[in-house]
C-alpha cells in the first residue's frame, strides 16, 4: 500500500532512519503523498523527521536512499545513526 519512514533508537549516535511497507496504514499515522508514492509517519518520527528530504542515490556500484534532516546536529562515523 505504502511506506512507512520513521526512526529508531539504535547506533553510536541514537537514532538511526527506516523503511518499511506498509499493507495497512495505523489510525495514529501521518500520511503524505509525494510523486504517486504514499508515506506514512508515525506520530513520535515525525518530530525527527521534520522538513527531511529523502532521495534514491546511484554512486558507481552502491545504491541505495539518502536523508537530508535539517534537524541533525551529528551524524557517527560509520554514517548508520544520526542525533537531533
Amino acid at each position: 500500500m505504502g511506506i512507512r519512514l520513521g526512526v529508531r533508537t539504535t547506533g553510536c549516535s541514537g537514532l538511526a532512519y527506516v523503511l518499511e511497507y506498509v499493507d495497512a496504514p495505523k489510525s495514529e499515522d501521518q500520511y503524505f503523498s509525494c510523486n504517486g508514492c504514499e508515506i506514512y509517519v508515525d506520530p513520535k518520527s515525525c518530530a525527527y523527521l521534520q522538513g527531511v528530504e529523502v532521495d534514491f542515490v546511484r554512486n558507481g556500484l552502491n545504491e541505495g536512499f539518502e536523508f537530508r534532516n535539517p534537524n541533525e546536529r551529528d551524524r557517527c562515523g560509520c554514517g548508520e545513526s544520526f542525533r537531533v
